[in-house]
């Protein structure tokens, strides 16, 4: 692995925003990797995740908001799993994500953000997942009305998407944690 740190690089800003939007000191990791060796998508994205936070450390700035891991991830946790120190990735992957689309930086995959905007409105109107919405917000999303419809029927007869949504039990409190969400900024708590 090979970074070049510049003088205009030498900040901790970004590292700053990242431990207040997610709670989460990265100084603590000491680059033992386990992270990426479970990543199941560390195969398929330009950084690891330790090298994210390498770099993070040593004090790169926003062109960390293009990297596509942070569209990539899945959320898996694995990374959070395996991490000796308990340094839980994904609430850091969400806050990149969060400035990426504050800052508007280019984003290598660009329609990662429109289906993540798509599952998180289903989530917060339904109480949980709906697929036929989901899918349906992000066709238009992407102005790709009629591609896949061929499939549609085989996956209705299949039943692999219900046509009416299954409305989640506590959806005023997932209708909460939203606005809550909204209110603090990005944080939770």
């Amino acid at each position: 692995m090979t970074i070049r740190i510049t003088k205009s690089q030498t900040g901790k800003s970004l590292l700053n925003q990242i431990r207040e939007m997610s709670g989460i000191d990265l100084a603590v990791c000491y680059q033992c990797k386990k992270c990426s060796c479970g990543c199941t998508v560390s195969g398929h994205v330009q950084s690891p995740p330790s090298e994210l936070i390498r770099r993070l450390q040593l004090g790169a700035g926003d062109e960390l908001l293009t990297s596509d891991l942070i569209w990539t991830c899945v959320s898996c946790e694995t990374c959070f799993a395996r991490c000796p120190m308990g340094i839980d990735m994904v609430s850091v992957m969400d806050a990149l994500r969060a400035l990426a689309i504050k800052k508007k930086a280019v984003i290598p995959e660009g329609n990662i953000p429109l289906f993540n905007n798509a599952f998180l409105k289903t989530v917060e109107i339904f109480g949980r997942t709906y697929d036929l919405a989901l899918m349906t917000a992000y066709k238009i999303g992407t102005s790709s009305y009629m591609r896949d419809t061929d499939k549609l029927p085989i996956i209705m007869q299949k039943k692999k998407i219900a046509l009416l949504p299954s409305l989640g039990a506590n959806r005023r409190t997932v209708r909460r944690i939203f606005r809550k969400i909204r209110q603090n900024k990005g944080r939770l708590s």
